[in-house]
């Protein structure tokens, strides 16, 4: 067989004793367990455990970011499960606080939620449109860019003429139009329905323009030389030179990109939601619990409202810190 082709007497002996599943997983996880110790001896993992502030904002992130994942595991309540939600427990302060509750540690909003299960279950849908939205413009800038640099010529011409016009216009003012174009053209319950979908949309469109950019650039360098002239002499189709030896040399800053752009993703999210074009409060991100707290912040209820914004704050502070990290890692000047 040849997965024990080589591997001599031992791997005969336990396919004897195991069978050929067993011998199967054992490969499989022998792998695994070579791909982890290769991944431990690499410049990038080497760069990440000498800077405490990076180990930090990587500890961080993925704790938000598996408490969001598992929101229903690891928030104390549902907020969106009207049976367990008690008008009687509305507007209560942190559990440190007098008049605080054990039950609800940071306290509760005007509809008796505990706010630490609104900030998990809030971050879910930020987290959440903020990963689909960085796809999306990273697939969309990154097929535009590779074509552009690629194919040149009127081709070229035409993609970066549409990026320089794009970039004349903040990213937040072109998402706040996609939005307001989806509300004019489709009738309320639909747009209610497709929030989501139009929020990812909105935000992914505006930042295509840096991806399309740099690969464009990467792609004018690499495709001049040798390999690239080698797969073209033996007939190879320009798609797949692109997509198997251009796009695997360009993808470098790509990833750095995505990085930060993740952060600008979240914020611009939480800035929509916040004026109130961006998810449906039924389900709250960090900007719509934002925005619902800032009516009680001078009222003396302003756990509302901080929490929520200081876990944003603290998730782009993170993320940030890791895209600045990757940008000097995979930096070969700065190793």
């Amino acid at each position: 067989m040849p997965l024990i082709r080589g591997c001599g007497w031992m791997a005969v002996a336990v396919m004897a004793e195991y069978g050929q599943d067993q011998v199967v997983l054992l490969g499989t996880w022998a792998r695994l367990a070579d791909l982890l110790r290769r991944a431990g001896d690499s410049d990038i993992w080497y760069s990440f455990t000498r800077s405490p502030f990076t180990m930090v904002a990587g500890a961080v992130t993925m704790v938000i970011m598996l408490s969001a994942l598992f929101a229903p595991l690891v928030a104390p309540h549902n907020p969106f499960d009207l049976a367990s939600i008690d008008l009687m427990d509305a507007s209560l302060p942190p559990a440190w606080m007098e008049e605080g509750d054990v039950r609800f540690l940071l306290g509760t909003d005007d509809q008796g939620r505990g706010i630490l299960s609104t900030i998990i279950y809030g971050a879910r849908i930020s987290l959440g449109v903020g990963f689909a939205s960085v796809i999306f413009a990273l697939f969309l800038g990154v097929g535009l860019g590779l074509l552009s640099g690629y194919a040149g010529g009127t081709v070229d011409a035409v993609i970066m003429r549409v990026a320089d016009i794009q970039l004349s216009f903040p990213a937040i003012l072109l998402a706040l139009l996609v939005d307001g174009v989806a509300r004019g053209v489709l009738p309320r319950d639909t747009h209610d329905e497709l929030a989501i979908y139009v929020l990812i949309f909105s935000i992914g469109i505006s930042g295509w323009v840096q991806y399309a950019r740099t690969v464009r650039g990467s792609t004018l360098v690499e495709k001049n030389k040798e390999y690239v002239q080698a797969a073209r002499v033996i007939g190879r189709p320009a798609i797949l030179i692109m997509l198997r030896h251009v796009l695997p040399n360009v993808m470098g800053p790509v990833l750095v990109i995505a990085t930060i752009h993740l952060a600008l993703a979240i914020i611009t999210e939480a800035t929509l939601s916040f004026l109130g074009v961006g998810v449906p409060v039924t389900e709250p991100s960090l900007g719509t619990l934002i925005n619902t707290g800032q009516d009680f912040l001078f009222s003396g209820e302003w756990w509302i409202t901080v929490f929520p914004g200081a876990v944003l704050a603290i998730l782009v502070l993170a993320v940030n810190l890791l895209g600045d990290w990757l940008r000097d890692a995979l930096n070969p000047k700065l190793r």
